[in-house]
């Protein structure tokens, strides 16, 4: 496939993928009367069932066995379960309670509570532009804490739930489907169990509320798996800073949904929150271009230097110097102009290109793109990556 056409096919999947987290708040009143807890419990269940027949359609089971002699990753992936539930639950719950314009900000404040993390817990260093942008991220909490007469709770949960769920993910280093699979794995059971329990007692609306019902209530495991899949694969097609920009996409239609189909109210107050919270993404967003840009000008002057260095000095250049290490670094003064290609691509790789996506930390960068591009190979085990923290949409 030509470049052009990559690029082509990477955006329709893109804007699919996030079009469908952004428009999923119609979905999830379409299942009542079912509560949040069953939906959740359907969601979990049937998610299993759609992601193991992708799986088997792909014949991507190499990953289980060597994952389940690890009992450390095995730890992670049922701290994570246990994250996204809550950050499922609380994201249908909130749909269905008149509070769609609250969890649409939990998406907008996620990459601000991620670099947060980074900081606290990675030991990240910011730039100043990216430290702006959580300064004025923490005045919009305050000013909407002031127009909802209490913390935002509903959005802070869903960030924070969000964020951890990634960076539990970066640890855990299975691609997208696999890790689905593995946490879906964990709350089949629990799950099950639940909607047997209802079932007994005669609460249950799956087979009571007609034909109709209990197909949506099923369809759970497709609204969750498709996206994923078209995230994938756009994701093997399109730059990080591209897919950084389409993320927005979904929250933006969440609040549009808020206030155009759900009529949620939005005083004065709150419209001045929202308007620091996307000031502190412009800023993010600013930021991450600009680094990228500036990493690639970069990498291509010392690309061009090094091709100029053995015709221009007359050396041999199967004779020219190399790096000192595997990480690029320049070592002894024999080193030549050469050696700034590794480090340029190093200094990429590491620090500079990860931020294309705002709140991913310097680490993420090889781990994103690995995971990215195993995503959606069959026969083809998952490699770290972040992204499990950069999908939003509940």
């Amino acid at each position: 496939m030509k470049p052009q056409q990559q690029d082509r096919a990477g955006l329709l999947y893109g804007f699919a993928a996030y079009g469908m987290w952004g428009l999923v708040p119609l979905f999830w009143p379409l299942l009542e009367p079912a509560d949040a807890v069953e939906i959740l419990a359907h969601r979990m269940v049937w998610s299993l069932a759609a992601v193991g027949l992708i799986l088997l359609a792909l014949r991507r089971w190499a990953w289980i066995r060597p994952l389940l002699r690890q009992p450390r990753r095995l730890g992670l992936i049922a701290i994570a379960a246990t994250v996204i539930s809550v950050n499922w639950g609380l994201y249908i719950w909130g749909v269905n309670s008149g509070h769609v314009v609250e969890t649409a900000l939990g998406y907008f404040i996620n990459p601000l509570v991620s670099i947060a993390f980074g900081v606290l817990l990675l030991r990240e260093r910011l730039r100043p532009a990216q430290w702006a942008a959580v300064g004025v991220g923490a005045l919009a909490v305050v000013v909407l804490s002031i127009g909802y007469g209490k913390l935002p709770w509903i959005a802070l949960t869903l960030a924070f739930s969000f964020a951890t769920y990634g960076l539990v993910k970066k640890r855990v280093g299975l691609g997208g489907l696999e890790s689905l699979a593995a946490e879906t794995a964990v709350q089949f059971l629990p799950a099950l169990g639940f909607l047997l329990f209802l079932g007994s007692r005669g609460d249950s609306t799956f087979g009571s509320e007609g034909t109709g019902h209990s197909a949506l209530l099923a369809s759970c495991g497709v609204i969750t798996a498709l996206p994923l899949i078209c995230f994938g694969a756009s994701a093997v097609r399109l730059p990080l800073s591209t897919i950084g920009m389409l993320q927005y996409i979904a929250p933006i239609l969440q609040f549009t949904l808020g206030l155009a189909v759900f009529h949620e109210s939005m005083p004065p107050e709150r419209w001045a929150g929202f308007g620091l919270v996307w000031l502190a993404l412009t800023l993010l967003t600013w930021d991450a271009l600009h680094t990228a840009h500036r990493a690639r000008r970069e990498l291509a002057r010392a690309a061009a230097r090094a091709e100029r260095s053995p015709a221009a000095s007359g050396a041999d250049p199967a004779s020219a110097p190399t790096s000192g290490s595997a990480s690029g670094s320049v070592s002894g003064s024999g080193s030549g102009p050469v050696d700034e290609v590794p480090v340029a691509l190093a200094d990429a790789a590491a620090g500079v290109v990860p931020d294309v996506i705002p709140g991913a930390g310097p680490e993420s960068a090889s781990d994103a793109i690995a995971d990215l591009t195993t995503d959606i190979t069959p026969g083809t085990p998952g490699t770290p990556g972040k992204h499990g923290g950069s999908i939003s949409g509940g």
